[in-house]
């Protein structure tokens, strides 16, 4: 099974870098210095996601991803009936729980850098709020893990470092070099992330996310 690399490293950092953040303010959620400068670091990263979701490469926009929900719903039966398709980038409910945790994670830092200031510090509706915020992270972000295993171990890739497969092949594992699609290749990368959609792992071995 050969593998290409997915996502840049500079966006796996980002990744990382959230993932972290995210977890040490939940973990200092009694207040303090260090849960303030931990919620204002995630909220710093979290910023990024969007902006790179409208205008960056071509893998981290959310057109690349980001499905309808009648398309997402079709592939949450799918996978439960234990035949849905394969993706190279995020699958639809996993870009979903993207969206759903940013925007968590963003309301949570914004609520709680209003708090701390001295026109709403002590109002219990926007502790309250922040409270309703953040503490679905909770459930959120185990239930992110657990489908980033069972997608690797399914499909059989390393979905931490972001390296997607593109061979059917159970009897050797290389590393294969890959560039990034080009800026303006977007409607090709679409026809074919949609043709390895539809045709499955095997169909991978055209390596669409090349140029």
């Amino acid at each position: 099974m050969a593998w290409v690399r997915v996502w840049p490293k500079w966006q796996r950092l980002l990744h990382a870098g959230l993932a972290l953040t995210m977890v040490a303010a939940l973990i200092t959620y009694e207040g303090g210095r260090l849960h303030e400068l931990t919620s204002y670091a995630a909220f710093a990263l979290v910023l990024l996601p969007p902006a790179l979701g409208f205008g960056g490469p071509v893998l981290a926009r959310f057109s690349s991803f980001l499905r309808a929900p009648m398309v997402t719903w079709d592939y949450a039966r799918a996978l439960w009936q234990r035949r849905e398709a394969h993706h190279r980038n995020h699958n639809p409910l996993g870009a979903w729980m993207v969206v759903v945790l940013l925007s968590l994670r963003a309301g949570a830092a914004a609520t709680g850098a209003l708090y701390v200031t001295d026109r709403f510090r002590g109002e219990a509706w926007l502790i309250a709020a922040h409270a309703l915020l953040a503490w679905p992270q909770d459930l959120l972000m185990p239930l992110h893990i657990a489908g980033v295993i069972h997608a690797s171990r399914r499909h059989r890739e390393n979905l931490v470092g972001r390296c997607g497969a593109t061979a059917a092949s159970a009897t050797s594992l290389q590393t294969a070099p890959c560039r990034l699609p080009k800026r303006d290749s977007v409607a090709g990368l679409r026809i074919a992330m949609t043709r390895s959609s539809v045709n499955g792992v095997g169909a991978a071995t055209a390596r669409p996310d090349c140029v």
